[in-house]
């Protein structure tokens, strides 16, 4: 994609430095950062996918968990149980050594199951008015942000801006 025309003041989500954005796609400052940001997503989906195997393999109506079955259906970490059972905010029974079991309907009391995966949960959608006095035009919207109409639209495209042609002139919502 090809340079903007304006400049695009961004905070870089990896290193937190402030850079302007060469092109209407740029999130990071650098390839550098860009690369941390692949990599930890894709480190974090490989953890998420080892999670949903593991836990496809417990049996649903099994009552007394370990502690690392715990961590693998609820998704907190085993330090943050243990914290749990030495402050007696969760009763355990320690069977012998590394048998230290819970009780899974405490443990629904305190934390909430983890979400099978990341790309399960699908967004909501959002109702916008559409109407003409709640929206603004796409010669508006250049002329109060000083762009040009091109620029709008591939604002329009990039982030999914839902927008409505009427006659001659196409609308976008105010709040968007």
């Amino acid at each position: 994609m090809a340079t903007s025309k304006f400049k695009i003041r961004c905070k870089c989500p990896i290193c937190g430095d402030e850079f302007f954005a060469k092109t209407l796609e740029s999130w990071y400052c650098s390839p550098k950062c860009s690369r941390t940001a692949w990599k930890r997503k894709h480190d974090e989906e490989k953890k998420q996918e080892r999670l949903n195997q593991a836990q496809r393999l417990i049996p649903d109506d099994k009552e007394l968990l370990t502690v690392p079955e715990a961590y693998i259906l609820f998704g907190v970490s085993k330090d943050t149980l243990y914290r749990h059972i030495r402050l007696g905010s969760l009763k355990a029974a320690n069977v012998g050594q590394r048998h230290t079991y819970v009780s899974k309907a405490e443990l629904l009391k305190l934390f909430p199951l983890r979400k099978e995966s990341l790309e399960d949960t699908k967004p909501l959608a959002k109702l916008y008015r559409m109407e003409p006095e709640d929206c603004y035009t796409i010669g508006e919207v250049a002329k109060k942000f000083r762009l040009d109409e091109s620029t709008v639209y591939a604002y329009i495209r990039k982030y999914s801006i839902p927008s409505r042609q009427i006659g001659n002139y196409v609308y976008v919502p105010k709040n968007q």
